[in-house]
């Protein structure tokens, strides 16, 4: 028998976790995991306790918990069972408890104090040391080292994607491929999607980046500029740059053409929420409008100085990405993904950056491009007049799910 008077409420399940189908064959399940990384812990939960989880919401008692799986499955022993998930959970840094809020101001602490930003990703998607490194990448590069593009235009920027390499190197290699020796002396505008980053915000920070090819420095005096004039949206030393990819994968690459010295200048575009379900563009926002209009002035200023480098992957498709039915490439589902896909790429390469926004509004961006901030802020504050669409491809990123990215480059206009 339980005592009825005790009937604390379960803590809630964090909103922010990684719910995702165990990839273990051997260990079914849902695989829960921190992508912010205040919790290094990953659970597997099994699938007959899964349905356990929406117990955790905030707005049930555990004693009522308690009687409702007694009335279940009449075992005495269930008044264990869950207290050890709760405390499993609660360890782990996954329910919105004080655990989770130590974890979380810990973690955000040592960002802040950091003298540089770590290569988090390093050892996962990319090998952890140099010479390993150096061959992964030359192997996606081919051949098409810091001189490909020597022949080509001058740039004012190029898209790639930020998928993992190992499943979108083609499309790197199109787009890196694209750059001339001479572009090592500028410096690199890489705005990239902010996943876990709040929207209608701009993440800075003034940390070098570190990869295992050596330390970027970053511009720190256009950081400075941006903060100052940029308002309420541009976030100081953003946490999210320590967990994010998407700025990741463009310095290996840069790094890998150009050697460990470049300079960048890494900002995190966190997703333009309101104009996408709503009517308007997303400059309507004050604050949006005024870091673009700092964005804009800058590269106006700064000219060829700057390069600008693009983060960025477009639809996510299939059971994943919360849809009802799995996606597989070359499936007539995904040849209409991919006109859809072309008509924004077209939109954006020529210039037309209204057009390309109403695209993304119609059915609320139903692709789920998570580029779509990046390709926006460099339309509107850079205003490219025209580009080339290197590659498009489409990627099978789990067995039921496809993410499609591609290679775009941005010419200098004609003087």
């Amino acid at each position: 028998m339980y005592d009825d008077e005790v009937d604390d409420l379960l803590a809630a399940l964090r909103r922010d976790l990684d719910l995702l189908p165990s990839p273990v064959p051997d260990r079914p399940g849902l695989l829960v995991r921190d992508p912010f990384r205040y919790s290094d812990v990953v659970l597997i939960i099994p699938p007959p306790i899964v349905p356990c989880l929406a117990f955790f919401n905030g707005r049930y008692g555990e004693g009522e918990v308690r009687k409702a799986l007694m009335g279940l499955t009449e075992d005495e022993r269930v008044g264990e069972f869950l207290g050890h998930l709760r405390e499993t959970l609660s360890d782990a840094g996954f329910l919105e408890d004080g655990v989770s809020e130590r974890l979380r101001d810990q973690r955000r602490r040592e960002f802040a104090g950091a003298a540089r930003r770590d290569a988090v990703h390093a050892g996962s998607a990319y090998p952890a040391s140099a010479e390993p490194l150096r061959e992964t990448m030359t192997g996606y590069m081919d051949g098409a080292g810091g001189g490909a593009g020597a022949d080509g235009p001058a740039l004012l920027g190029i898209a790639a994607p930020h998928v993992s390499p190992e499943g979108g190197w083609q499309s790197y290699r199109a787009a890196y491929a694209a750059l001339r020796p001479a572009d090592a002396r500028r410096t690199f505008v890489i705005l990239g999607t902010s996943h876990y980053g709040e929207p209608e915000r701009f993440g800075l920070t003034r940390k070098p980046f570190l990869t295992p090819f050596g330390e970027a420095a970053v511009d720190t005096g256009l950081v400075g500029e941006l903060l100052r004039a940029g308002g309420a949206a541009a976030v100081e030393e953003d946490y999210c740059h320590s967990v994010e990819h998407s700025i990741e994968f463009q310095v290996v690459f840069l790094q890998h053409l150009f050697g460990p010295a470049i300079r960048i200048l890494p900002i995190l575009c966190g997703p333009f929420a309101r104009s996408t379900v709503g009517p308007g563009r997303p400059e309507d926002d004050q604050g949006v409008r005024r870091f673009l209009g700092a964005l804009g002035e800058m590269a106006a200023r700064e000219g060829d100085r700057l390069l600008w480098v693009l983060g960025m992957d477009m639809a996510h498709v299939g059971r994943r990405y919360g849809d009802g039915k799995s996606a597989r490439v070359g499936d007539a589902a995904m040849a209409r993904v991919e006109a859809q896909d072309r008509q924004r790429i077209d939109r954006a390469l020529a210039g037309a950056a209204g057009d390309f926004w109403a695209l993304v509004q119609e059915k609320r961006d139903e692709l789920r491009w998570c580029g779509a901030a990046p390709l926006y802020a460099f339309l509107h504050a850079v205003r490219p007049r025209t580009g080339e669409l290197l590659r498009y491809e489409q990627w099978n990123i789990d067995e039921t799910s496809v993410v499609s990215f591609a290679g775009l480059a941005f010419p200098k206009p004609a003087a």
